[in-house]
């Protein structure tokens, strides 16, 4: 990877990677990030939770895709790596796999030159990135360093297209130059599971990190043109649980879930 050039971190304002970081125990944060955790988490407790059952959603939807065949991965909005991550779960079943990491955060890119590493006959790459550029990061070299775009990949978008405005013309954007037999696969916020999210996203967007919340018929859009796979749009707990995993209720987490196939 280039050299990465200064650029402001802006450490005076939150960033929803940094504020994910601390609520998850990560010290890799600022004080705006951790006066906006200190402030969710007081509206809504169970967020950590939530947020606990998305990384494992996460977890299943990489061993679910692979058993599905799925070699290639592109991961938007990366976030700071926290083991197992995408990748090492993806190579554990599938050692050639190949993975690009997407996110737009300085702090991001630090952790993910330091710690992401994978198996020896597969390949990783980082790009820093705007996922609302969907034309830069798909045309960055890096990316087509690693990713054969004529052949399926699985696209993750885990826990982020509530920050993004047109959610609905970014995903068409990014799965457009994908080839049949690729994967969509996402968790989002709602505002019909827990009723603090309205709060939640009151409070993200005071602080200058704009939250969209989506119905479940909204969620359901999103993969128009696409075979949406079973059990469809559901709460994350629900979204084919692991033997052994704890039993949530379905207002326990603020996310549905759902994994799409395009034809």
């Amino acid at each position: 990877m280039p050299d990465t050039p200064h650029v402001d971190l802006q450490t005076n304002r939150p960033h929803s990677a940094r504020v994910y970081d601390y609520i998850m125990g990560g010290k890799d944060n600022f004080a705006a990030d951790r006066e906006t955790a200190a402030k969710v988490l007081a509206d809504w407790p169970g967020l950590r939770t939530s947020m606990l059952a998305n990384r494992s959603c996460m977890h299943r939807m990489a061993r679910y895709l692979t058993g599905l065949g799925v070699k290639q991965f592109i991961d938007v909005g990366t976030g700071i790596p926290s083991s197992p991550n995408l990748h090492e779960v993806v190579q554990e079943s599938v050692p050639e796999a190949r993975i690009v990491y997407i996110d737009n955060d300085l702090i991001v890119l630090t952790h993910a030159r330091a710690l992401l590493t994978g198996t020896p006959a597969g390949r990783i790459a980082y790009i820093q990135a705007d996922m609302r550029t969907p034309e830069v990061l798909l045309g960055h070299p890096s990316l087509h360093e690693v990713i054969d775009l004529k052949q399926p990949v699985a696209l993750t978008v885990i826990a982020m297209l509530q920050f993004v405005e047109d959610a609905q013309g970014l995903v068409e954007s990014l799965l457009e130059p994908l080839s049949p037999g690729s994967h969509l696969a996402i968790t989002i916020p709602t505002n019909e599971l827990a009723p603090e999210s309205e709060q939640l996203a009151r409070e993200y967007t005071d602080r200058g990190i704009p939250m969209y919340l989506r119905t479940r018929a909204e969620v359901e859009r999103l993969f128009t043109g696409m075979e949406l796979l079973d059990p469809g749009v559901v709460p994350m707990p629900r979204w084919h649980p692991a033997p052994g995993d704890q039993p949530l209720s379905d207002t326990a987490t603020n996310m549905y879930a759902a994994v799409g196939r395009k034809p």
